[in-house]
This record gives C-alpha cells, structure tokens and sequence, in this order.
C-alpha cells in the first residue's frame, strides 16, 4: 500500500504538533508539511500534492471552509478533512457542502485521526462526533438575525436552495433542473438576495435552521 502523504493546517503550533505526532505514529501516514493559515495550507498542497488536507475549520483570515472549497476546486485529488471544536451535524454537513470529505470533532479519540485518514485518502467519507454532543457553552449559537422566512421564495428557488444545500455545484443543479447553469446562478443570486445571506456556507445553514434539507445521522453528501 503506498504511503498517504498529509498536509496539516493549524493556527496553533501545539496542537498542530500534536496531530502530526498522532500521525506519525501511524503506519503508513506521512505528514510532508505543516501550515499555520490558508495561504501557507494552498501553498503546501500546490508544492507536495498530498494525497489529505487536514484543516482547522477556525484557521485566520480565510477559513478552513474556505481552504476546503478551493483545495476542492484547484488540487482534486487532495481529499480534505476538517476538524473543529463544534461537535454538531450541521458544521459537518456545512463542512461537505464546501467540499470536504471528512469531519472531526478535535475531542474525539486519538484514533479517529488515522482513521479518517485513511478513509478519505480512499476516496470515502468519514465523520467522527462525540456521542454526547457539545457541551452546552460550545453550541452554536443563532447567526441569523435579519433572514427571511422561505415563504418569501418561490418553489423553484427553493428547489434550488435545496439542492445547493446538500452539495452541488450549479452546474450539477442545472441537470438535476433541466436548467441552464446561468439561470441557476440567477436564481442564487436572487435567493441569497431575499434571504439576505452573503455566502454558500450561510445558505447551507439557512438550508438546515429551516429544514429544507435532511439532517438525519448519516454521513452528508460531498459536492459534486
């Protein structure tokens, strides 16, 4: 089997540390680079091409959703796993809607962390939650002051935001539609505008606050 080779990208110096001591242990892991914001993290991918990212989503500047997206977008074959301190379904889901195909709560057991990596260096998803939740300090709280019920938009947008929500690109809600990609893009544009929502990662929350989309226990989808 050949060696899986990581990128690990963390503000903190110790706990960065920590997890490539974690992987290092590990058979067949190998940790190539380190980096402490976004900018270093795309750097690293585009010198070593790694076959994982691990990424912390709270990283300085742009996040690890951010990082997440683009390393999707730019490097696809460098698989991406997010870890966080917010141990709830929705940061997963958010976390695979912007391309990510792994998710971590950083309390979980050490042995998670080489075991998701080996699982979406084979290309499956994988998420680890504490099975008692967060506790109640750490709980995400409401950031949706100012949006509007989903009344306010018609059934194609909804349709639309629906799909967006659980992962896919404008071009596969296009298909999906029998649609055209611009007027896809329209119809976001128009939805985040009534909403009042700026970014993808605010219409996938608004997505799960409002139950348009499922959050049973099963792993979230990935974009597509």
């Amino acid at each position: 089997m050949n060696t899986i080779r990581v990128v690990i990208a963390d503000d903190h110096p110790i706990e960065r540390r920590g997890i490539c001591l974690i992987l290092e242990e590990t058979p067949g892991i190998e940790v190539v680079a380190e980096a402490a914001d976004a900018d270093q993290a795309v750097a690293a991918v585009a010198a070593h091409r790694p076959d994982v990212l691990i990424t912390e989503m709270g990283l300085p500047g742009r996040s690890g959703l951010d990082l997440a997206e683009r390393v999707t977008r730019e490097f696809p074959r460098t698989q991406t796993l997010v870890l966080s301190m917010r141990a709830s379904r929705s940061h997963a889901r958010l976390a695979m809607a912007m391309g990510a195909l792994g998710y971590l709560a950083k309390n979980v057991d050490a042995s998670e962390y080489a075991a998701a990596v080996r699982a979406i260096a084979r290309g499956e998803s994988y998420v680890a939650l504490p099975a008692a939740g967060p506790p109640a300090a750490e709980r995400e709280q409401p950031d949706h002051a100012g949006e509007r019920n989903p009344a306010s938009l018609t059934p194609r947008q909804l349709w639309v935001l629906k799909l967006v929500a659980e992962g896919l690109t404008s071009k596969a809600v296009a298909r999906r539609m029998g649609i055209s990609t611009r007027t896809v893009e329209v119809h976001r544009r128009q939805i985040m505008q009534r909403l009042r929502i700026r970014d993808l990662a605010g219409l996938v929350r608004y997505a799960i606050r409002n139950k348009l989309i499922d959050e049973r226990g099963e792993d979230p989808p990935r974009r597509t």
